[in-house]
């Protein structure tokens, strides 16, 4: 699959190519308002809502935005969503989801911790890999929110997040371990929990491949990624 489509240098651009109202979010300098952060926040979610760029708005039930703090430390960001979250309006909670929040209780976290999203806002039919064309369509929210939320580390939750990221057609197995950098936020990657779900052994890796987020929030420190 072709990644290297999937970002623009201006995600702003790809929003008016769209068709789609661009809403510039405001630094967290203490130069906007509460009223303001909460009011840019909310109008791109609404473009999301509202978004028909690609044909998977035909066959959702709910764009999924996201869930969590939008001040987080940690954005996590998985595949798509599933047939609960499409269902639900919100990013993993299913069997997965479920996964994820044990995962982060053993991290000291709990959702309301972090934030959580996707690369595409709308479930693919029948679970399938998103299409580049969709991951294009999707990737300028997705840019915005990082660059809304500025997170410390930014946890790229199975392939098609990691690859999409880092643009690179690179296995995962490849990925794990090694220390990334997306738009000078470290970035970590680890397998999905739809994927530990079919493959249980595989638990021990991601808790060694998130060692260096809890080292750091044991240590509760700003310090570099390691």
């Amino acid at each position: 699959m072709d990644f290297m489509l999937t970002v623009s240098s201006s995600p702003e651009e790809y929003l008016t190519a769209m068709g789609i109202d661009v809403w510039l979010l405001r630094p967290r300098d203490g130069s906007n308002t509460t009223d303001d952060a909460k009011t840019d926040w909310l109008s791109l979610q609404q473009q999301v809502q509202r978004c028909q760029a690609c044909a998977l708005h035909q066959t959702r039930n709910h764009a999924v935005f996201g869930v969590g703090d939008v001040k987080a430390d940690y954005l996590l960001i998985g595949e798509a969503p599933g047939m609960d979250e499409d269902r639900l309006g919100e990013p993993f909670v299913g069997q997965a989801g479920q996964l994820l929040n044990e995962i982060l209780f053993a991290l000291g976290l709990k959702r309301e911790h972090v934030y959580i999203a996707n690369v595409l806002k709308c479930r693919p039919p029948n679970n399938r890999t998103p299409l580049p064309d969709e991951i294009q369509c999707c990737s300028p929210f997705l840019n915005q929110q990082i660059q809304w939320i500025k997170p410390k580390i930014l946890i790229a939750l199975g392939a098609v997040a990691a690859q999409f990221l880092l643009q690179t057609e690179a296995k995962i197995g490849s990925l794990r371990g090694q220390p990334h950098v997306y738009q000078n936020i470290p970035l970590i990657v680890t397998y999905h929990p739809a994927y530990l779900l079919r493959r249980p052994i595989e638990k021990a890796k991601v808790w060694h491949d998130l060692q260096p987020l809890y080292q750091r929030i044991c240590a509760h420190t700003h310090a570099p990624l390691q």
